[in-house]
């Protein structure tokens, strides 16, 4: 989850300032956590309460309703009861890490990722963005390779992930979609040799910076094994106590 975190925060101000290049300062100034952070958190508050994820997610937009959410989940996060609104956008992937965390099998990880997306996302492509970035996140923490979890998620939901991230560079443009920006997150994260690197590549293609290195990072996490101390450092002096407090102790509840 800090990965995914850390991704938010790193990208999130190259997200209307696209960047072209891994070359850039990894923070600056004006770097801070987004509605992808705020619903990561909701996500693992949420499975460690075993509550309602339409609930939860309400909640926390309700907490940080400034954190720079989409029209649509605004409009269904305000009114209480709202049905999902048939989204095939991001948010469903974005927030979905806590979920690979907390599954003791892929089946598990697979249901709980529909139950998050789509309480909003009902889509079968926002359905299918939040399960494809579980399923390789928690295929990387079970110390799956990166080919078996590039294959397993190109065979398994149909994403071309034969790219590579220096000729996706070359045509890559602003995509909320799940379809447009999952498989990009996932080669950043198969080309990368650290965490650092994974969300420097994702961030590295432009389009929606902080969402796509938000997902690579998760699952960069799982497979490096944890979030260098430098970051973890940075994210603790950016991310309100409160949304710290639930990160801490969703870590501790993976403790054997």
């Amino acid at each position: 989850m800090m990965g995914a975190i850390a991704g938010d925060m790193i990208g999130s101000v190259y997200e209307r300032n696209n960047i072209k290049t891994t070359r850039f300062p990894l923070w600056q100034k004006k770097s801070t956590f987004t509605d992808d952070s705020v619903l990561t958190i909701a996500t693992a508050d949420c499975l460690m309460n075993h509550g309602d994820f339409a609930h939860y997610y309400r909640h926390y937009y309700s907490r940080y309703p400034r954190a720079g959410y989409g029209g649509s989940f605004i409009q269904w996060a305000e009114t209480y009861g709202a049905p999902a609104y048939n989204s095939w956008g991001n948010g469903s992937a974005m927030r979905i890490s806590p979920v690979a965390w907390w599954g003791r099998t892929e089946v598990e990880v697979l249901e709980n990722a529909k139950k998050s997306a789509e309480v909003s996302h009902n889509h079968p492509e926002g359905i299918k963005g939040a399960q494809a970035i579980a399923l390789a996140t928690y295929m990387a923490r079970k110390n799956a390779s990166k080919e078996e979890i590039l294959k397993r998620i190109a065979l398994d939901f149909n994403y071309n992930l034969a790219e590579s991230i220096e000729e996706i560079r070359g045509w890559y443009a602003f995509d909320v979609s799940c379809q447009g920006s999952v498989p990009q997150a996932i080669r950043a994260f198969y080309e990368s040799d650290s965490l650092e690197n994974a969300i420097r590549l994702a961030i590295s293609i432009g389009g929606d910076s902080d969402t796509i290195a938000c997902m690579a990072g998760a699952i960069a996490e799982a497979y490096y094994g944890s979030v260098p101390p430098s970051i973890c450092h940075e994210i603790e002096t950016r991310l309100p106590v409160e949304l710290l407090k639930v990160v801490n102790a969703f870590y501790r509840e993976l403790q054997p």
